[in-house]
């Protein structure tokens, strides 16, 4: 049996998520000083993508965004503004708030787009299939001729 079968017929739905799934993330990127108007032109290129929020941090190097996970990562973000030449900022302490976000992000995506598992209706899902198919375990013998007496 496929497990989209097994899913469906244990009447279970996976096309939106939780209401208490917090999919909309702000976070903040910061550049380096140097190459000088960098914010700028982040900032312009940054407003073309759909779906994506963005605004000025208090600090004139950062640009905060808001998107949803389900569109955008903040690794995916960072890798596009990285491979477009801006230099963003590479401290120790960025690094690992980082790295704590792209794991963070990167495993509430992939729990969000998996279907939920199968635990503890099983078993409804295969009595429900056998009662779905022809097969030939049907006895028309009445109940008390089937008793022993």
């Amino acid at each position: 049996m496929r497990r989209e079968t097994a899913y469906k017929l244990a009447g279970r739905h996976h096309d939106r998520p939780l209401p208490g799934a917090d999919i909309h993330k702000q976070r903040e990127i910061r550049f380096k000083p140097l190459p000088p108007g960098q914010v700028a032109h982040a900032w312009k290129a940054l407003q073309l993508l759909k779906g994506l929020q963005i605004e000025r941090g208090a600090d004139p190097l950062t640009i905060i965004v808001r998107y949803s996970v389900l569109d955008y990562s903040l690794e995916a973000l960072e890798e596009a503004l990285r491979d477009a030449g801006f230099a963003l900022e590479n401290s120790l302490y960025v690094k690992l708030v980082r790295a704590i976000v792209y794991f963070s992000e990167e495993t509430q995506r992939h729990n969000l787009l998996s279907p939920e598992r199968l635990i503890k209706q099983s078993n409804e899902v295969y009595v429900q299939a056998w009662d779905h198919q022809m097969h030939g375990d049907h006895d028309d013998t009445p109940p008390d001729l089937r008793e022993y007496k």
